[in-house]
């Protein structure tokens, strides 16, 4: 095989691909990151919606099953406090859905959260030292982010604007995840919440790349070899690349999901916040084109799918993907549809050949 021509990230992390599968909080799987890693890519783990002790049994089942760099990621948001006049405004607008499907409006729902990454996390970090750890929504607290670094794993982080990667490799990043508004689930943002103006992976790129000294992953709306290809050419070190995972049999993807992402295209995705509260691409549905995309009803992340749980369950034991959340990127469409390693090969050979 041919040599990459920029081989910063894999010196930086150890692994043997610019190729990195994004977490996935909810979606990816212990069999997915290990499939990754011992294609030559880098695995990640997400921890977000996982207890400490969850995360560490998955961590212990990673590091059984392959020697490869793991990548542990964490979100960084400030928990919601409590408004009880934002959630009694948001269950008062899904309240007419509840009574269709003929669930209690009244009924206590179930808490929605995300764990941000905190002390309990950090000393599994410290335990296990997985040789990267990520973060999404900017970074921890300085002392937290010490102890991270004191462990030897290299820290990386999302962008979504050049502002957020200067900022990120201000405060100690080794390399910066430049995410365009094409990526699926969540954006990265930090310094600012409105999306209308984020640029594309494309724009945004090699703009990052000029402005600063770390090395750039690029992510969103790649899920090809002439994706990773074009990345590369504009000044990214590696990509990281979701939605292409999805439609792996490792991801844990809801069959109504499954579905949508077989239909999505290049237009049929949106902006949502209606979900958690943070705005996050998906395909769309009829909970986004009747309440959102982007609502000011919907209470703090991840406060907003408390409300929204039941009504997902509801219909999808009907087949109905109304109420459900269906992320994916603007280019579902070009995805290879196979399991997670041969997907890892398969598109940095066909990158290689392509260069």
């Amino acid at each position: 095989m041919r040599q990459w021509p920029d081989r910063r990230i894999l010196d930086l992390l150890g692994i043997e691909l610019p190729i990195i599968q994004a977490p996935m909080s909810g979606f990816s799987t212990v069999e997915m990151a290990v499939a990754v890693c011992q294609a030559g890519g880098l695995g990640s783990l997400a921890c977000a919606q996982l207890t400490v002790d969850e995360a560490d049994e998955a961590l212990t089942a990673i590091r059984r099953a392959t020697p490869k760099p793991i990548n542990l990621n964490f979100f960084c948001h400030r928990p919601a406090a409590p408004n009880p006049a934002a959630m009694a405004a948001w269950r008062a607008r899904l309240k007419g859905y509840y009574v269709e499907l003929g669930l209690d409006p009244e009924a206590e729902p179930p808490t929605a959260n995300r764990i941000p990454f905190d002390e309990t996390f950090c000393a599994l970090v410290e335990q296990h030292r997985p040789e990267v750890v990520s973060f999404h929504f900017g970074l921890p607290e300085p002392g937290l982010l010490a102890r991270v670094k004191a462990t030897g794993a290299k820290v990386l982080s999302s962008a979504t604007t050049v502002a957020e990667a200067v900022w990120l490799e201000e405060h100690g990043v080794d390399a910066v995840i430049a995410m365009g508004a094409e990526a699926g689930g969540h954006r990265g943002s930090f310094l600012a919440q409105d999306m209308s103006a984020q640029p594309g992976t494309f724009a945004l790129v090699p703009q990052v790349a000029d402005a600063v000294g770390v090395p750039v992953i690029a992510a969103g709306g790649i899920a090809d070899a002439r994706g990773v290809v074009a990345a590369l050419a504009l000044g990214a070190s590696a990509v990281q690349i979701g939605t292409a995972y999805l439609f792996c049999p490792e991801a844990r993807v809801s069959a109504v999901h499954r579905r949508a992402l077989d239909t999505a295209a290049d237009d049929n995705t949106q902006l949502t916040n209606v979900f958690t509260g943070r705005p996050a691409r998906g395909v769309i549905n009829r909970v986004m084109r009747e309440v959102g995309p982007l609502s000011p009803l919907a209470p703090a992340f991840p406060t907003a799918g408390g409300p929204l749980a039941p009504l997902r369950a509801k219909a999808e034991a009907r087949g109905s993907a109304n109420f459900s959340v269906l992320w994916s990127g603007q280019s579902a469409k070009l995805a290879p549809r196979l399991p997670a390693g041969e997907l890892t090969r398969t598109l940095a050979e066909q990158a290689l050949a392509r260069m």
